[in-house]
């Protein structure tokens, strides 16, 4: 890689620099800007009154975005691992809804997507403890995934055996006509929601819908207290925020030289 491009690729794709977090953080300023402006354009009374300028600062910061993804292009080995990837997806669809206004009417509202760049905060925010901590929750997640699915299938089957026991003990005037209202009304009594608008009327039907509701509040702690033991396994590794510049993985370990993915070299400068 020339030194140009890795110098640009460490600005835009790494916070490890001074450089780099000052990019990012006045790309954070950006999107917020961007979003607030199209909130305010939403309101009436404002965009009555200062359409134009609302319109003119969003196309400004639609144009810098547009810069911004080509850069992100230019500044990897494989283009198309940036485009196809969770951020580079994220990036087009904030980038095209503006451009897309001209052609199509009501998509200018879309242009908040811009909003989904915040996801970028914690890589942006470049604080080792956060991505540290960060890296644990995702490992826990995936570790406890096969126990929260086996709970999430025993739920739902308590929810249609429940259900179908509602149908059978209440009457259509209580809201009950079919098996499946039913059950949406379990799910929601079992998840402590209570939209109201169905409930049962019978004795028998306000105590099983007593168990229920007494049975949610166990229900949410499961799955908590899953990921939480996974997590207790789990021991922080010290990473960084380097990313590679051939394949985009990051998370790498403090002085690692080459990529744990693709076993590229991290700073391949020619």
């Amino acid at each position: 890689m020339k030194r140009w491009k890795h110098r640009l690729h460490e600005i835009i794709f790494e916070a490890d620099t001074p450089a780099g977090k000052l990019f990012d953080i006045v790309l954070l300023i950006t999107i917020l800007l961007s979003v607030v402006f199209v909130a305010l354009e939403s309101v009436a009374s404002i965009d009555a009154k200062y359409h134009t300028y609302l319109d003119w600062a969003e196309w400004i910061i639609t144009v810098l975005f547009t810069l911004e993804y080509i850069l992100r292009i230019v500044s990897v080995t494989r283009p198309w691992k940036y485009i196809f990837s969770f951020y580079g997806i994220i990036d087009l669809m904030s980038t095209l809804p503006k451009y897309l206004s001209f052609f199509l009417a009501g998509t200018h509202s879309l242009v908040a997507l811009k909003a989904l760049r915040l996801l970028r905060v914690f890589r942006i925010l470049k604080l080792t403890k956060y991505i540290r901590e960060s890296s644990v929750l995702l490992i826990a997640l995936r570790a406890s995934r096969t126990k929260i699915s086996v709970f999430i299938f025993g739920v739902l089957i308590l929810c249609i055996i429940f259900g179908t026991l509602m149908y059978l003990i209440e009457d259509d005037a209580s809201g009950f006509t079919s098996i499946p209202r039913s059950i949406y009304w379990c799910i929601v009594t079992l998840t402590t929601v209570g939209y109201g608008d169905i409930a049962p009327q019978t004795p028998i039907g306000q105590l099983v819908a007593s168990l229920i509701m007494i049975m949610g509040y166990g229900i949410i702690a499961v799955p908590t207290g899953i990921v939480t033991a996974e997590m207790s396994k789990q021991k922080p590794i010290d990473t960084n925020t380097q990313a590679c510049p051939h394949c985009l993985t990051q998370s790498h370990k403090e002085g690692a030289i080459y990529c744990h993915h693709c076993a590229k070299p991290l700073n391949d400068v020619d």
